[in-house]
């Protein structure tokens, strides 16, 4: 009963029928084939809009070759202090750029302060080409304490780095899921929001490995290809990750799944509400909770897997998937409601 990660969850079905479909005959490498022009023309449909795409493997090279295309070697790079950009990626932005500069911004649930982000663009500048230059805000959706940014705050966002003069990138490993949960277009979400380059998430959602990097401002699209070469992912048969990505996207899969994983978050949490305290709103697929550590050993001994997180040793993180079956989500339900009935038992006793 995994509620570990949505990375440890298997490939969907229709993905890896998808994957066995393509494995047929001969198509041209490098990304020059028919799945992957068929990816690039359904993006563009259902963003509203043209854009550059390029299929990947991993989010982290999405997310680093958009600093690269926004963010030059003395440049800087404000993110939340806990965005995967800053805490999870080895420094790979960093190399990627030659040295850009990440700042780690505050911000409560997961989300830039955006007050505190306009105060900080508005004190730079004072020490000239003594410090790094702004180049690009990064933003996490759903963020990595499984909040969602609102179309107001992506709007207030826009509204700053227009001020500012600034690249907006967001890193969508999850973007399915915040979709499900504005109920709004992928355009809204994005380029209409000011959203110029996006790196867009399936790993976590049904495929095996298929990330894609979406550019929907041509101001950073300069040797784009080259740069996915030079970082090793152009990959030769690209038609596995493309077929995936096409899949993924055909008859609203995507939305499917997301919706299914985050049916499953808001199960359990309308379920415990009055036993489980969450540390963050639950608006996608995750869940962080604080529980008696008691309780913890239980569950692990009763076989349920989930994240304790670092330095706390009563706050576990659980995610949901698409794979997730209701039957393990109201089993731990019925765990800790056990648990509970228990504690009651032994105070009045």
């Amino acid at each position: 009963m995994n509620f570990r990660s949505d990375n440890e969850a298997p490939i969907d079905q229709h993905i890896l029928q998808a994957i066995i479909d393509a494995n047929q005959g001969s198509e041209e490498s490098y990304g020059y084939d028919r799945y992957s022009e068929q990816f690039t023309e359904q993006c563009q449909a259902l963003f509203e809009t043209w854009c550059e795409v390029l299929p990947l493997a991993t989010g982290t090279a999405a997310n680093s070759i958009a600093m690269t295309l926004s963010c030059p070697p003395y440049g800087a790079i404000l993110c939340h202090e806990d965005a995967h950009l800053n805490r999870d990626e080895c420094g790979a932005p960093e190399f990627f750029t030659g040295g850009a500069k990440l700042i780690p911004m505050p911000g409560e649930h997961g989300k830039i302060d955006l007050d505190n982000l306009d105060e900080f663009l508005a004190g730079t500048g004072v020490h000239g080409e003594h410090e790094s230059l702004p180049c690009t805000i990064s933003i996490t959706q759903c963020t990595e304490s499984g909040t969602v940014y609102t179309l107001q705050e992506l709007k207030r966002l826009k509204a700053i780095k227009e001020k500012y003069g600034l690249a907006l990138h967001m890193d969508g490993a999850r973007f399915a899921n915040a979709l499900v949960t504005l109920d709004c277009s992928p355009a809204e979400m994005t380029w209409q929001s000011g959203i110029d380059m996006l790196s867009f998430g399936a790993t976590k959602n049904g495929a095996m490995m298929a990330e894609a990097l979406l550019i929907f401002n041509t101001a950073y699209i300069r040797e784009i290809k080259r740069l996915r070469k030079r970082s090793g992912h152009l990959i030769s048969k690209m038609r596995f990750i493309s077929a995936q990505l096409v899949r993924y996207l055909e008859d609203d899969l995507w939305l499917k799944l997301a919706k299914k994983a985050n049916q499953q978050a808001r199960l359990f949490t309308q379920e415990t509400s009055q036993l489980v305290e969450c540390l963050h709103p639950v608006e996608a697929n995750e869940v962080f909770c604080r529980l008696p550590v008691v309780l913890i050993e239980q569950l692990k001994q009763q076989g349920f897997e989930f994240h304790v997180w670092p330095g706390h040793n009563d706050v576990i993180r659980l995610v949901f998937s698409h794979a997730t079956r209701e039957r393990d989500t109201k089993g731990l339900i019925a765990a800790i409601e056990a648990h509970q009935f228990r504690v009651n038992q032994q105070s009045t006793g």
